[in-house]
């Protein structure tokens, strides 16, 4: 089976690439693309392969504009935590919908009924109050480890996250600093997404900490935060219009 995995997360891509591995070693993962627009490229290009792994939510849109401009008729399993994409999941040939992270035992069950040539058979219901469910499950606290003390940093005393030399650090509204043993990637999805934003690969930001928005060069926007940041922090001209629709919620 050849497949095709559309994730923009580097570590969600390579781990979906180790399930494959682990659950049937003739699995052949012909490429992981990252965007919308890498996608399109890629497709009109290549051979269609038998199965797409697709996350929903790109940096350059999302992934149902790819299938509506290719010619593709083989199945998609789709992988998000939004539960408003749900039901058009399975408007495209899906065999199945899985929430992130995406579970061995999950994979192995979407895989074999693409084998077994057996229909999706999800329950909507159960299925959109399960995700919706996981949705309101934010972290209203972070532990943190100080030294020989563990301190909790609640939530709405966070100003940003941000990566420096692998590793992900909290920046508290106060200032203060601490080390956080999780990256930036699963800390993403422990968020609230309509307080928080993943302004590129290194920060993400609470609404409350942006002190100031520049248009920037290219389409791009540039952000000041409060406490100030050793960076200069771009969002790029494709995650701009997401940008500027959650400022506007």
């Amino acid at each position: 089976m050849r497949v095709v995995i559309i994730e923009d997360e580097s570590l969600a891509g390579k781990k979906i690439e180790s399930l494959l591995s682990e659950i049937d070693s003739t699995i052949e993962v012909l490429t992981t693309l990252k965007s919308v627009e890498g996608a399109l490229e890629w497709f009109n290009e290549n051979p269609n392969p038998d199965l797409v792994i697709s996350d929903i939510r790109l940096l350059d849109g999302i992934s149902f504009e790819i299938f509506d401009q290719i010619d593709y008729s083989n199945p998609v399993i789709f992988t998000t935590a939004y539960d408003q994409y749900a039901i058009k999941a399975f408007d495209v040939n899906s065999v199945d919908y899985l929430l992130k992270p995406v579970q061995k035992e999950k994979l192995e069950k979407a895989l074999g009924k693409i084998k077994n040539n057996q229909p999706a058979n999800v329950p909507f219901d159960e299925l959109i109050a399960a995700i919706q469910n996981q949705q309101k499950e934010y972290k209203s606290r972070f532990m943190i480890k100080t030294g020989q003390k563990i301190l909790a940093v609640p939530v709405d005393k966070i100003a940003y996250f941000f990566s420096q030399n692998k590793l992900t650090y909290i920046v508290a509204q106060d200032g203060k600093k601490y080390p956080y043993d999780q990256t930036l990637e699963e800390v993403d999805q422990q968020v609230d997404p309509k307080l928080f934003f993943r302004a590129n690969r290194k920060y993400i930001t609470r609404f409350s900490a942006i002190s100031e928005i520049h248009p920037y060069f290219k389409g791009r926007i540039k952000i000041n935060l409060t406490p100030e940041a050793d960076d200069e922090i771009v969002i790029s001209s494709e995650r701009t219009p997401e940008f500027k629709k959650w400022l506007d919620q």
